[in-house]
């Protein structure tokens, strides 16, 4: 629900209805923030958004007489993080530990944007989104980056020495050279679970939702698609291509072994790598999150009950069920023969491996889980975060006025920020709140508005209709403490800080879903 004052006017910032102040005060000695009541002085309040007996003034912004006096804010705050909605529809191959749907973390570096005109205050130029990084750079296959991170050459090195054991006991006349073989086929399978993850890309890609990266690491495999799928039907597609890859490889390694002599290096790698991504297949077809069967199944609840709330709890749920049978099967059928190794009575060094090796993977499927239930009531509260419900009134006032002139219009009119326009009435700066509290106020009345503005730039100009996912985006995209936010039309509907943003989003975060 839109919850801004009367007809283009924004509500203000806090709960409180707005007040008249004669400006922010200095900080004090000690540091510490002045109370805002505090510097209240006796006056008409202005026009409170929200109140009905006391309705805005029409219009996309409060006209002179003038703006309330912002109230001073902890300067330069950045917006909360959104998922990215950053979110994998896939879950690696062998989930790697906290892993959930992504959420894109990046900020550019501190700073405003550079003001370069009348005096304007000090900053830094918007920033070019950074590359999400993770690892040594592969290649951009479809036009995704593909990373290998550091632990990939950890299980690389692990897979040699297994594997290169078992070949001495096929193949004793390779020697030395069965770490090579073996080495081939680490290489091989993480290329096979790259394919695995180019098919979440491609369906990802097909149906127009962003993929930030893929990354190759410890547990398998990653792709980080940035928005959730828009229907039930794509979502199961999106899961279910990796797993089918898979398969379809096993199938692939199978029929090239058929004309293979058994007992050489060929029939031995081919035979590897076919019961490798038959195992890969068959795990993330698992149907619990984080894994792609979690996933099927999320949409499959999402289509019976038309909420993908449901589905995410039911898939997360059966995922914990899932990891607390891995913590407990796996070892047992380990230890009775069931998975083909010989059945023991005592408890050895390859029990202990089984039992540390089951509850790593437990405890990666629970985290999995866990991170996808937070995700999910992250993105049930994004829609109350809107551009026009958090914006502050503002008021316009010239480059040469006084500061102390510039408040005095804000108290009188309930605004709570400054816009510096030029001749014809356009913005071009915005009054930095940070900078208002440090102006002691004997000094006001000769110092002007336009040496506490930082410039306005593109990245700085955000729609009143912004909201959710598309706001944050919006705001990490072109880090700053204030946005001007305007009407489609252009008109000025006010000033938005990004404090708020952030006090709403977490106040929006500890309500129950």
């Amino acid at each position: 629900m839109d919850v801004s004052g009367g007809s283009g006017q924004p509500r203000s910032g806090n709960d409180e209805p707005a007040r008249p102040q004669s400006g922010p005060t200095a900080p004090a000695a000690d540091g510490t923030q002045p109370d805002p009541a505090a510097a209240a002085t006796p006056g008409t309040p202005g026009p409170d958004p929200r109140d009905p007996q006391n309705p805005a003034p029409d219009g996309p912004a409060a006209q002179p007489p003038a703006p309330q006096p912002p109230t001073p804010e902890p300067p330069a705050a950045q917006p909360p993080e959104a998922p990215a909605p950053k979110t994998p529809v896939h879950e690696p191959e062998h989930p790697e530990p906290g892993r959930g749907p992504h959420v894109p973390a990046h900020h550019a570096a501190g700073g405003e944007p550079h003001g370069t005109g009348r005096g304007r205050g000090p900053g830094r130029p918007p920033q070019r989104k950074p590359e999400p990084g993770g690892g040594l750079l592969m290649g951009r296959p479809f036009g995704v980056p593909v990373y290998v991170a550091p632990s990939w050459f950890l299980v690389a090195a692990l897979i040699t020495w297994v594997f290169g054991g078992q070949l001495d006991r096929v193949l004793p006349e390779l020697g030395a050279a069965r770490y090579l073989v073996s080495l081939f086929f680490a290489v091989a399978f993480y290329a096979s679970v790259l394919v695995h993850e180019l098919a979440h890309t491609v369906a990802a890609l097909r149906f127009k939702l962003p993929v930030r990266r893929i990354q190759l690491q410890f547990f398998g495999g990653v792709s980080e698609i940035e928005k959730e799928a828009e229907t039930p039907g794509r979502e199961f597609v999106l899961a279910f291509v990796g797993p089918l890859l898979s398969l379809v490889l096993s199938g692939v390694f199978y029929l090239a072994l058929l004309p293979v002599e058994p007992g050489t290096v060929p029939g031995v790698l081919l035979a590897g790598l076919m019961i490798s991504n038959l195992i890969v297949a068959a795990f993330n077809l698992l149907p619990g999150l984080p894994l792609d069967g979690g996933r099927m199944l999320r949409a499959v609840v999402w289509k019976i009950t038309g909420k993908p709330m449901h589905g995410t709890v039911a898939a997360a749920w059966v995922g914990r069920a899932l990891a607390v049978s891995v913590l407990i099967g796996l070892p047992l059928l380990t230890q009775s023969g069931a998975l083909g190794s010989d059945a023991v009575d005592n408890v050895g060094m390859d029990t202990v491996m089984d039992a540390l090796l089951a509850a790593i993977l437990a405890a990666i499927i629970w985290t999995g889980a866990g991170n996808s239930l937070r995700m999910a009531r992250l993105r049930e509260h994004l829609p109350e975060l809107r551009a026009r419900a958090l914006t502050r009134r503002a008021v316009p006032v010239p480059a040469d006025t006084p500061l102390s002139e510039a408040l005095r219009r804000a108290n009188a009119s309930g605004a709570r920020a400054l816009v510096v326009v030029d001749s014809e009435g356009g913005p071009v700066s915005l009054v930095r709140e940070a900078a208002i509290v440090g102006v002691p106020e004997h000094r006001r009345p000769w110092v002007p508005v336009s040496t506490l503005a930082q410039d306005l730039t593109d990245g700085m100009r955000v729609s009143a209709e912004l909201s959710g996912e598309e706001l944050l985006d919006a705001l990490r995209a072109n880090p700053a403490s204030e946005y001007l936010v305007v009407e489609e039309t252009g008109a000025i509907y006010g000033v938005l800080s990004a404090a708020d943003v952030e006090r709403a989003f977490v106040k929006a975060m500890a309500r129950p879903s």
